[in-house]
């Protein structure tokens, strides 16, 4: 049986440093997989997290695996979820539908994305007929359906599809515009690129949270694989870190955690106090990162 953890927190541990954590998991495909979820969010719930999120799958895939998962964290534990939710492959009333429901379930943050299309990362993205067309318009509809924080998605080394940083940065104005409260970044494994591109958001005038996206590489070539994907760049460095630790799991595990508390004690040297971390549902990294940064459980119970 999974844990269940109990409502009985102490302030959070986070929030007494200064420091605001949040944490992103992705719906389970297989019972095993759904073990080893709750058994993280038992793990790192003690931190005290302001949310955790709940990732949507291309077109929609997981949307029900989605629902379920946010609904147990709801009931189950004392944590805020956000709801990820994108545009593709629905109407614009079938996303005010998921909305609705979401409502009633009693989440109050939604992640906003355009999301990727349905074929995949690479493929081209074609807006639904009589859908949200983009992740502004999904922010837009949100603000009409109630009062929601909304997070939306940034992009330190632009969009993928983006043709520069400059229609990058019209594209997040816009979400902002539409009533977005918060962006979360893209990971990256160098902190000049998020500096800069804060320095970039600054200088347009957009004044909301940019909150770092950190992904402590489990895996190289799992991590390198995502990145190629989302267009975000691996630096040699860093693959000359992982080099012939394959087979080695427990030295690999050492060096991931030096390598992402390097990382985001850097950050917080100058001055980053709010960290998301993309989990992949694996407690062990993400704890002792934050054990470094200071943050320390709150008083709970757990019962099996």
């Amino acid at each position: 049986m999974s844990p269940v953890i109990s409502s009985e927190f102490a302030p959070s541990a986070a929030a007494k440093r200064g420091l605001r954590i949040s944490f992103e998991f992705f719906p389970p495909k297989t019972e095993e997989m759904e073990r080893t979820l709750w058994e993280s969010i038992a793990r790192l719930a003690p931190l005290g997290p302001s949310f955790v999120s709940v990732t949507y799958g291309a077109g929609g895939s997981t949307r029900e695996r989605t629902h379920a998962t946010v609904k147990r964290i709801l009931s189950e534990t004392p944590l805020v979820p956000a709801a990820h939710l994108t545009c593709v492959a629905a109407t614009q009333e079938e996303v005010d539908d998921v909305v609705r429901a979401y409502a009633a379930a009693g989440v109050q943050h939604i992640v906003a994305l355009r999301g990727d299309p349905p074929e995949g990362i690479g493929a081209k993205y074609e807006p639904h007929p009589g859908g949200y067309a983009y992740a502004c318009d999904l922010v837009a509809g949100l603000r009409r359906l109630g009062d929601f924080e909304i997070s939306v998605a940034a992009f330190p080394e632009k969009h993928p599809e983006s043709a520069g940083f400059d229609q990058d940065l019209d594209a997040l104005k816009r979400k902002i515009d539409a009533g977005a409260s918060r962006a979360i970044t893209q990971f990256f494994f160098t902190n000049d690129l998020y500096f800069r591109f804060l320095d970039r958001v600054r200088a347009a005038g957009i004044d909301i949270p940019i909150v770092p996206g950190i992904l402590p590489v489990q895996n190289f070539k799992q991590a390198k694989s995502f990145a190629e994907r989302a267009g975000a760049s691996v630096p040699q460095w860093l693959a000359d870190r992982f080099e012939g630790l394959d087979d080695d799991v427990a030295t690999r595990r050492l060096v991931a955690a030096h390598l992402a508390a390097e990382q985001v004690l850097g950050l917080a040297a100058q001055g980053v106090s709010d960290f998301h971390f993309y989990t992949m549902n694996r407690a062990e990294l993400v704890y002792a990162i934050c054990h470094l940064l200071g943050i320390r459980p709150a008083a709970t119970r757990v019962a099996a």
